[in-house]
């Protein structure tokens, strides 16, 4: 049996409240750290306020592989990758790191604080195990040259990325479409 130490748990305490902040699940939670399930949830009403989201985490490689979804997955791995490779980090730290770097690089200064990114913290971490468990995998652009996340099963010889072939139905969402009367209605 593993003996009890406050640095540990101080450790393990401060961890939590860093994937709390970027918006983690209890399962990821509980699942990268040591502490028990009562003390997680304990620590996230603290923190937020609020009762952890429930429901089941992310379980098709489906979603990383649609448009949007797709470009923003792919910033995120190319970050958590060069992580990895070059700063020494590893495991959930990578992630964290990469997570906040990749928040930095897609959120608009503007852009209101409710406004949900299109990849959350457990998208990203589930990204990462589906790639490691040889689910997805990265395949470079035959046109731009940048790596893209990619079904491992598919055939992507002559690959080209969302960006190069914007799908023609790309960016037509409820969201843009309010988004665009919202201008409309502000110039007229």
């Amino acid at each position: 049996m593993q003996k009890k130490s406050v640095v540990n748990e101080a450790e393990q305490i401060q961890l939590a409240m860093q994937m709390i902040e970027l918006g983690a699940r209890l399962q990821l939670l509980e699942s990268q750290t040591t502490l028990s399930r009562e003390r997680l949830i304990k620590l996230y009403k603290e923190m937020k306020g609020v009762s952890p989201p429930k429901g089941m985490l992310p379980f098709s490689t489906d979603w990383f592989l649609t448009w949007q979804p797709n470009i923003h997955s792919s910033i995120f791995y190319n970050i958590y990758r060069f992580m990895v490779d070059y700063a020494g980090v590893d495991g959930i730290q990578a992630i964290i790191k990469a997570y906040t770097l990749y928040m930095q690089q897609v959120q608009h200064p503007d852009a209101d604080a409710k406004e949900e990114p299109v990849l959350s913290l457990t998208r990203a971490w589930t990204l990462v195990r589906f790639i490691e468990s040889k689910m997805l995998t990265t395949k470079v652009c035959h046109c731009c040259g940048g790596q893209y996340i990619v079904n491992s099963y598919d055939l992507n010889q002559n690959y080209v990325c969302n960006l190069c072939h914007v799908p023609s139905r790309a960016g037509k969402t409820k969201k843009a479409k309010e988004l665009s009367y919202k201008l409309v209605s502000m110039t007229a």
